[in-house]
């Protein structure tokens, strides 16, 4: 029990570090946006709460939540017999927490999610349009094209079942939800921030390439061998 409390609050501290990296690549703006993982061998998250300044954000305030986005202040009986409590911060966890939650739920190899208002990404997404593969950059990172998600109002799982459904076709790590803006996915919190990043640059060079003509598209089994190169091969 005692180390599923310490990896807890690893990943509150973790989790907390890199919604600083949201606003250092000014992804997000105010209190939007927001960072979460996965707290591996339970069914528990890591998020922010709501409606909180990036600048006043700590570990104790992340929000520690089940898979249905409900705050849990207490662990049942480990293998030693004991239940443990930590301090939950008595905060809303971020109104996204519904979305997050059900990626985890049905995409086990998910570790982290990360969703943002980023300019070039969102004016994307608010013409629901996919950022073609024009990149081998996009290639590398994506696997192709970075695609749309369906309309969706926050409130329910409504935004996690089209996140699901839409990247379980897809390589990308990225989906525009149209009319709303980006959310990513990683093997961790700090994978799915990459990706946000990532998705931001992308749709900036490709908005900005198509001010000056057509962006040339990327023959389809050259982008297979660069997303098997970079995911297989680079950096290993």
């Amino acid at each position: 029990m005692s180390d599923l409390l310490e990896t807890i609050g690893r990943i509150r501290a973790e989790v907390c570090e890199l919604h600083a990296e949201l606003t250092r690549y000014e992804l997000v703006v105010w209190t939007a946006g927001n960072v979460s993982a996965r707290v591996p061998g339970c069914d528990l998250m890591v998020i922010k709460p709501s409606g909180v300044s990036y600048d006043e954000l700590t570990p104790e305030l992340m929000v520690v939540t089940d898979l249905y986005g409900t705050p849990v202040t207490h662990l049942s009986a480990g293998a030693d017999g004991t239940a443990a409590d930590w301090d939950n911060p008595a905060l809303t966890p971020s109104s996204d927490t519904a979305a997050h939650a059900y990626v985890y739920r049905h995409m086990p190899d998910v570790g982290g999610v990360v969703h943002t208002h980023s300019t070039y990404a969102t004016a994307w997404a608010a013409r629901g349009e996919a950022i073609p593969c024009v990149l081998t950059m996009m290639g590398d990172e994506f696997g192709g094209t970075i695609p749309v998600g369906p309309f969706a109002l926050i409130g329910d799982d409504s935004i996690g079942r089209g996140i699901v459904e839409t990247l379980q076709a897809s390589n990308s790590p990225a989906v525009l939800m149209q009319n709303h803006g980006p959310f990513t996915i990683g093997k961790d919190a700090r994978s799915a921030v990459k990706a946000a990043v990532m998705c931001e640059e992308v749709a900036r060079t490709v908005h900005i390439s198509r001010q000056l003509g057509e962006p040339l598209p990327i023959d389809p089994g050259q982008i297979e061998s660069l997303y098997d190169r970079y995911q297989n091969v680079y950096g290993r």
